[in-house]
């Protein structure tokens, strides 16, 4: 997994009100009924956001960063990737993801993040991104290749082999945070991926922060609060330049 159960994200530069934050239940074109937490600016920014949880789905992390960026502006939903053999209901520390996360597809996602996005451009008609960690890092970036409609795709470290196969069909921005001592994937990786879009001149922008591990965007890593305060600056001019 991605952050320990008990890690929460760092908050963005400038804190703003939040007018309502809550779980709520969304339904996939497939059918599918899954749980995702929404959280309601006082100040809106115009911009939304769509997050991808790690491997543990709608875990407290990620509803508390459904907080954290509408403090800063903007209307967020976290989604759960479980909905399917799981339902709705919340789950505890011990959830075996580890024995669900199989049986995911990369069209399980797409059709999530869609329905994800929908409800979010209901609550606000502005530009739209993906923002995803580790495995959901990833697929925020697979997104870039969907006709979902994002105005760009960020990603904290995520895999470059996940995305190999959509590379060349990928279209919106991309923004990816990567930690320069992340165990789970080499710095090289990152560059290979990064030299392949520059060369098919699509729209990115890749930041290493030297020294940091895998899942350092988390507000207990005092040794990081760098990299978490640069990695809020990023976002944050990412989507207030496509916006």
């Amino acid at each position: 997994m991605c952050h320990d159960d008990d890690s929460r994200p760092p908050s963005p530069p400038v804190v703003g009100e939040v007018a309502s934050h809550g779980l709520i239940t969304l339904t996939a074109a497939d059918g599918n009924a899954f749980a995702a937490y929404q959280a309601v600016p006082a100040e809106p920014n115009g911009r939304n956001v769509v997050i991808l949880p790690d491997v543990r789905g709608l875990h407290p992390y990620y509803e508390a960063l459904a907080v954290r960026f509408a403090e800063a502006g903007f209307h967020a939903v976290a989604f759960d990737y479980f909905g399917r053999s799981q339902g709705v209901g919340q789950r505890g520390d011990d959830f075996d993801w580890q024995s669900e996360i199989g049986q995911l597809t990369p069209e399980m996602f797409v059709a999530d993040a869609r329905a994800a996005a929908e409800h979010v451009r209901s609550l606000n008609g502005g530009p739209t991104f993906s923002v995803g960690f580790c495995m959901g890092g990833s697929h925020s970036w697979r997104m870039s290749a969907t006709d979902i409609g994002f105005a760009g795709c960020i990603g904290f470290y995520g895999r470059p082999p996940m995305v190999e196969d959509v590379v060349d069909s990928m279209r919106k921005p991309l923004l990816l945070l990567v930690g320069g001592n992340d165990q789970a994937t080499p710095v090289a990786d990152f560059e290979a991926l990064d030299a392949r879009l520059t060369a098919r001149g699509l729209d990115h922008e890749m930041y290493v922060y030297d020294g940091a591990p895998h899942s350092f965007f988390d507000r207990a890593f005092a040794e990081w609060q760098p990299a978490c305060d640069d990695a809020w600056v990023r976002i944050l001019a990412f989507t207030d330049r496509l916006g």
